[in-house]
């Protein structure tokens, strides 16, 4: 069996304002040229470094201080938007598919925008938008921006919600949600021939087996065509 590639830990954050059609979302375009997310819209965030599991005392902190600390500091390089530890919300976690040469696993969190300035860095973003989750998903849907399954499914989730307050309340009430990706299988019952089909977490009838159409719940990402499908059911 193929070693896997060790996992990395990376922090992204939600920026929420409200705005005149309702809750809306910072998003940011990375240039077609990156190596990572070329051409993507996306969240900030980066990627935990060694200094941000080292607390001020000289201590060593937890993995999600650690990643409440990256959040922070790469919200101030990509944004300028000074947030506090306590701004942030975890909303969830994302372990990417085993197959990748590197693979971090992200912690998502949510927080209010202080500002409706935002200064980007020319390095990281080549453009910024404020969106409804409702307009970035439109936009994705048809063939306008591109985005990740894990940009998709957390503005999918932020579409059902009304304004800031809410999201924030919505999220310190429920457990942050866990998604270790796996690629849907094929018809023919193997992930590896038909890649595009989409992805899938547990709580899917067909997680980890290879069968995507094995009975009980859904927990997917349909990602063969545009507009992507979200498929979440109880089984």
């Amino acid at each position: 069996m193929e070693e896997l590639a060790p996992l990395e830990d990376a922090c992204t954050v939600v920026l929420l304002r409200d705005g005149d059609a309702g809750l809306e979302t910072l998003m940011l375009e990375r240039p077609k040229s990156s190596r990572a997310f070329g051409g993507a819209w996306v969240f900030p965030g980066g990627k935990v470094d060694a200094e941000d599991r080292v607390a001020g005392t000289g201590g060593s902190t937890n993995e999600l201080a650690a990643a409440v600390r990256a959040g922070l500091r790469e919200v101030a390089e990509e944004t300028g938007q000074q947030l506090r530890g306590s701004d942030l919300v975890w909303l969830s976690q994302w372990t990417p598919l085993q197959s990748l040469p590197r693979r971090f696993r992200t912690w998502f969190m949510l927080a209010a925008a202080v500002s409706t300035t935002v200064v980007l860095n020319p390095h990281e973003h080549s453009r910024y938008a404020w969106l409804t989750p409702a307009e970035a998903l439109a936009r994705h849907g048809r063939g306008e921006i591109m985005l990740v399954p894990p940009t998709w499914v957390t503005l999918h989730h932020l579409a059902g919600l009304d304004n800031v307050s809410q999201a924030l309340a919505d999220t310190k009430a429920n457990k942050p949600f866990e998604y270790e990706t796996h690629l849907l299988p094929s018809d023919s019952g193997t992930a590896a021939e038909s890649p595009l089909r989409g992805v899938m977490w547990p709580g899917d009838g067909a997680y980890p087996s290879l069968q995507h159409t094995a009975p009980g719940a859904r927990h997917r990402l349909l990602t063969a065509a545009l507009p992507w499908s979200f498929e979440h059911t109880i089984g």
